[in-house]
């Protein structure tokens, strides 16, 4: 097979993901946007050291001058690293087949990508174009991915040799060529299908396209929130596995990333938890670095963990039963959806007043986009994860007390930090909340045996509960922030 390691793929990628506590430094406001978010990815380059940055082009005005403003206005740091080869910026598009009130933004974000490179082109003065690869969200079939990529090439330079008028002059003749001829799509599973589907859609779509790699998108947070969290490493276990076999049979590097975050219910990325969480997820080429992670520790601790996460080596997945793990999850996420029907009142009301921190709402995701999962209505994963802790439920704990002594034995062969990461969520546990299901919170004593209890994020959730329950919430955001502060994240 050729070597995994020869093409200059990130090993971090810096998002938008809003799950900070702190607000950055070079933000006037807690609300994330606008020329801060071109800021945000220099300082993710200059200063963290993260060789990637993913730039959203949903659910907000859409800045497609990125490259431009970058270039100009750090042209010292921008000289000395180019971008495109040194350092890397990923569009994500909208999905037009299920966002379709912004299916249009992504012609327009298409359409900048040969800007970008005339720009690049006259301040490097080489033809290295700065995007060259795209994400699609909500992936589910190959169409959808390959679609991508066909309207990229046929109408995006395609258009460039048609001529105007019956003339013989063409497009390119008129305004100049259109570059780079093709792009890298990066499919985003997020989730059951998806996610078990992905190594036949991303066979079905690299066949007949001479790809030298092939990036993938592994989402962690929603299907947390849709099947819990051991239901959510479950799958992201099998289609690690998938993509090193579909490497191995397709004799063509195939490189994962992993949307992870700072709460163990999506991910327990820290910068303090690197170590761990590889070796969680050895198949991963590349992981997020989010906002908690960003802005809620110390840039020098910051900066250390995204160096380890740099110089890893990558490594192949590991191979699983994936009949036996299916077996566990639909126990367990069956479980866990018992949990969110007695929840998801207080969930839902408790989410109202978690603050925000970005200028636009994320997208929309396969399960906030009906809103509605056997009858349940919820927010998003971060507002989700953030309430469940604001009221002293750690969502990691929903629903474990159904897995047997055979299935804790199996779910530690594949789930390898499972107590590691219930000792982690346990920490902002509240024994005295009336929210708590008992007998979850009875099964994770037992199974730690001994774990500590953080009494100030305690007395923070007392406090919230209270006004929650004398319909007080107004009050109540000082004393989430507080708690919050305590977790190092959000949500």
């Amino acid at each position: 097979m050729k070597d995994q390691c020869h093409y200059n793929v990130p090993k971090t990628m810096s998002t938008q993901h809003p799950d900070n506590v702190n607000t950055p430094f070079f933000s006037c406001n807690s609300l994330l946007g606008g020329e801060e978010e071109v800021l945000e990815a220099y300082y993710a380059y200059s200063h963290l050291n993260c060789r990637e940055q993913m730039w959203d082009c949903e659910g907000k005005e859409v800045d497609n001058f990125v490259v431009k403003k970058l270039l100009s206005k750090y042209d010292s740091y921008f000289s000395q690293k180019q971008l495109g080869k040194d350092v890397f910026l990923t569009l994500r598009l909208p999905n037009p087949e299920i966002e379709k009130a912004e299916a249009k933004i992504l012609i327009e974000t298409l359409e900048s990508i040969p800007r970008s490179f005339d720009v690049a082109k006259l301040f490097y003065e080489n033809e290295i174009p700065p995007i060259f690869e795209v994400i699609l969200p909500m992936t589910t079939s190959y169409v959808s991915v390959d679609n991508i990529y066909q309207y990229y090439c046929d109408f995006v330079i395609g258009k460039q040799h048609e001529r105007l008028g019956g003339r013989d002059i063409t497009v390119s003749d008129w305004i100049g060529e259109f570059k780079p001829e093709r792009i890298n799509v990066i499919p985003l599973f997020e989730d059951r299908e998806g996610m078990l589907n992905s190594d036949e859609i991303v066979r079905r779509y690299v066949e007949n396209k001479n790809l030298e790699y092939q990036r993938v998108f592994f989402a962690r947070s929603d299907p947390a929130i849709n099947y819990g969290n051991i239901g959510a490493v479950i799958l992201n276990k099998i289609a690690l596995m998938k993509m090193s076999l579909l490497s191995e049979s397709l004799d063509m590097p195939v490189y994962p990333i992993i949307g992870v975050g700072s709460s163990p219910f999506r991910g327990n990325l820290r910068p303090d938890n690197v170590e761990r969480v590889t070796d969680e997820y050895p198949g991963v080429r590349t992981f997020t670095i989010q906002s908690a992670f960003k802005y809620d520790y110390s840039p020098d601790v910051v900066r250390e963990g995204v160096k380890k996460l740099e110089e890893r080596e990558f490594t192949r997945s590991r191979i699983v039963d994936e009949n036996k793990c299916m077996s566990l999850f639909e126990k367990c996420s069956a479980e866990y959806h018992k949990r969110l029907v007695d929840l998801s009142p207080v969930i839902n009301k408790v989410s109202e007043y978690i603050p925000g921190r970005r200028k636009r709402k994320l997208h929309i995701g396969l399960f906030g986009y009906s809103r509605n999962h056997e009858g349940l209505t919820l927010p998003r994963a971060i507002t989700f994860t953030a309430a469940c802790y604001s009221v002293g439920v750690p969502p990691e704990i929903l629903g474990i007390s159904v897995l047997g002594d055979k299935d804790k034995d199996f779910l530690n062969e594949v789930y390898l930090h499972f107590e590691d990461d219930l000792r982690d969520a346990m920490r902002y546990v509240n024994p005295d909340s009336p929210y708590l299901p008992k007998e979850d919170y009875s099964f994770a004593k037992g199974i730690l045996e001994d774990f500590e209890i953080d009494s100030e994020h305690k007395e923070a959730t007392d406090v919230i509960l209270k006004k929650y329950t004398s319909s007080h919430m107004d009050e109540a955001e000082p004393y989430i922030l507080k708690a919050a502060n305590k977790r190092h994240f959000l949500g």
